[in-house]
């Protein structure tokens, strides 16, 4: 996965091929019908009264309709349900689960085959409210939609711990390998994700506020457990 990574943050079309290499590997390879049709892309061009950027494009024709790789947790949109934000700026294409925040591409980079995606906090006071910098291409944004939707997917050997000290990143570090993923800001911090690889487990580090895993199995969840102990949310043993 490390040297599918690399090439998947190099270029659009390395992250498509990371795309179907995890999916493959971990939810069941992508096939023909997993994404929409060019009609439906069509149709949100024609109703938005705007060209799709090609990354956007690309995206939703190989794995859009695919919510177990895009949607467990926070939502992609459907093509029908893309629409410009009330201030004109952006095309928003995904939501919080919550609703707490939006993800979009800005208009005056819809142009650009593989735009940069921006993040806008839903806040009290409006006034506040800024699209954000989150990553610098819509290709390497959808790398990291299928890779945090895979920590939340339902039926899935997942789990989640809170606090995450300083002793359980020195033993991730020690014992997990860094993936060659940028880090982003996540709230208002802008405090950076990282992620990690064990034997058939895959981990985010949300900066010491929370570590989510998956395995492969339970039994590879466990060892994670055992090796990193906190106070895991699933873990009934």
């Amino acid at each position: 996965m490390v040297a599918s990574l690399t090439s998947g943050v190099e270029s659009r079309n390395g992250a498509w091929s990371f795309i179907r290499d995890f999916a493959a590997h971990w939810a069941g390879a992508l096939e023909p019908g997993d994404g929409w049709a060019e009609a439906d892309l069509a149709a949100a061009e024609e109703r938005l009264g705007l060209r799709l950027p090609l990354a956007l494009r690309e995206a939703y024709l190989l794995l859009g309709r695919r919510e177990e790789l895009t949607s467990n947790h926070d939502v992609l949109l459907n093509p029908a349900e893309l629409y410009v934000d009330a201030t004109k700026e952006a095309l928003v294409f995904r939501h919080e689960n919550q609703g707490a925040a939006s993800w979009g591409i800005l208009l005056d980079e819809l142009g650009d085959e593989d735009p940069a995606v921006f993040i806008r906090a839903d806040l009290a006071d409006k006034s506040a409210e800024r699209w954000e910098g989150w990553l610098e291409r819509l290709s390497l944004a959808f790398v990291e939609i299928v890779l945090s939707e895979s920590l939340q997917a339902d039926g899935e050997p997942c789990d989640f711990m809170a606090d995450f000290d300083d002793d359980g990143i020195e033993l991730l570090q020690q014992h997990c390998v860094r993936m060659p993923f940028p880090a982003y800001p996540i709230g208002d911090e802008g405090f950076g994700i990282g992620w990690f690889l064990g034997p058939d487990v895959l981990l985010r580090n949300d900066d010491g506020m929370a570590l989510l895993a998956r395995g492969r199995t339970e039994e590879d969840l466990d060892r994670i457990r055992d090796l990193i102990p906190g106070d895991w949310l699933n873990d009934h043993r």
